[in-house]
């Protein structure tokens, strides 16, 4: 693997959608978006291999040396969160298109198939920004999700996603490849790497998610005239939901538990009218399921009290429950051997994310694989890995995919 040739191209799709302070802009099926997919789409045709795109908007890049034989998977998304960092799943697919060219040349150099095909694939709305739930084009692809509920998702403009993807010209019809395993590699998003001094991280376990709907509903009012006694502000209720939600980690083990509201929007959303509607979206998360659902419970509890004391009704639907996921044991050591070979220290660590690679492990053995994020900040335009870290982590993904490739963990 050319470290220069990996680093020139992730610096250069880095200013694809790029904002004022070193981040990036690439929602889902917007036109920056499609300018990554048009230079992934480039990428693959000009090393040859085949090009595929599903009915979801997954894009695959092929590489076939056995006629027939199912495919190992590498890779991540492009798309971003608003105002996100450059590496979060850019990194990942990056370093899968330079891992697969560095064995696509050793297999050509070798003369001697691998049991197994390669493929590199690009997700679609991985992060669930503008078209929820996030992990959309793996969970469909995974089958968790329904390709044709999923195509009628819509943003807050009422966009849909098939409407979108038609918009950039990435709604494929192409079938996926069959596959046999995966793996990913991605930046932590934390900061145990950074802390301990350790190039890579191997993913063990993801955590419990759940997240809560919840639609406050009030009178929509004169902000002037409306005495404060006769007021059903949806808003004030929908803003003591939300220090509901983040005070919930209290109750529990300090780092037990992480909650937040990350989406609101309210209706008529007007400087003098009292607020009608206001609908947001919690998230809870745990390494213990029970932790979850004992948060869950008591929001529930104190949902329904605050609703009696502000006169106002307040529906709640449970939205996008992903369980623990555990990535195999064989994948896990093959992983730790790889990066021994390389002379890297590995540990094991858990995901609190959720990631394209937790979606594929219910469907084929799957390896997750983290490098170090400097101060363990993410989704945000201040996100950094380092340019020795990234090479390092491709390194490392080379060395796992021509294992997989070779029958490691059939």
């Amino acid at each position: 693997m050319s470290a220069t040739a990996f680093l020139q191209d992730f610096h250069h799709v880095a200013a694809i959608g790029a904002t004022p302070n070193n981040g990036v802009e690439r929602q889902a099926a917007t036109a920056a978006d499609g300018l990554t997919r048009d230079w992934f789409a480039a990428f693959v045709r000009d090393a040859g291999w085949q090009l595929r795109v599903d009915g979801i908007g997954n894009m695959f890049g092929l590489l076939e040396w056995t006629p027939g034989a199912p495919y190992i998977l590498i890779g991540s998304h492009l798309d971003s969160q608003p105002l996100a960092g450059r590496f979060d799943g850019a990194y990942g697919v990056i370093a899968a298109l330079h891992a697969a060219k560095a064995i696509d040349a050793e297999v050509a150099g070798s003369g001697a198939a691998p049991r197994y095909n390669l493929a590199v694939v690009n997700w679609f709305n991985e992060e669930g920004s503008r078209f929820a739930p996030s992990i959309m084009g793996s969970s469909v692809f995974a089958g968790l999700f329904e390709r044709e509920q999923m195509l009628e998702v819509r943003d807050l403009t009422g966009t849909s996603v098939r409407e979108a993807l038609e918009g950039i010209g990435y709604l494929g019809a192409d079938s996926g490849p069959e596959v046999a395993g995966y793996a990913e590699i991605h930046i932590e998003q934390g900061r145990i790497l950074e802390r301990e001094g350790i190039p890579i991280g191997l993913v063990d376990s993801s955590w419990y998610t759940q997240k809560l709907d919840i639609e406050v509903l009030g009178e929509q009012s004169h902000t002037g005239a409306t005495a404060m006694a006769d007021r059903h502000d949806a808003l004030v209720a929908a803003s003591k939901i939300i220090l509901m939600v983040h005070d919930a980690t209290k109750d529990f083990a300090e780092e037990a538990l992480v909650s937040s509201v990350g989406q609101l929007t309210l209706e008529p959303n007007s400087p003098i009218v009292v607020a009608r509607r206001v609908h947001l979206v919690a998230d809870l998360r745990s390494g213990d399921p029970e932790i979850v659902r004992a948060a869950r419970a008591k929001l529930l509890q104190d949902i329904d009290t605050l609703a009696r004391e502000h006169d106002i009704k307040v529906n709640v639907k449970d939205f996008d429950i992903r369980p623990i996921r555990r990535f195999p044991e064989a994948g896990l050591e093959l992983s730790g051997k790889v990066a021994a070979n390389l002379g890297l220290t590995a540990r094991r660590i858990q995901t609190m994310a959720g990631h394209d690679s937790v979606a594929l492990n219910t469907m084929v053995p799957s390896v997750m694989l983290f490098i170090p994020s400097v101060d363990g900040v993410s989704h945000c335009e201040r996100e950094f890995s380092t340019d020795g870290d990234m090479a390092t982590g491709v390194d490392m993904l080379t060395g796992v995919a021509r294992e997989l490739v070779a029958g490691a963990l059939a």
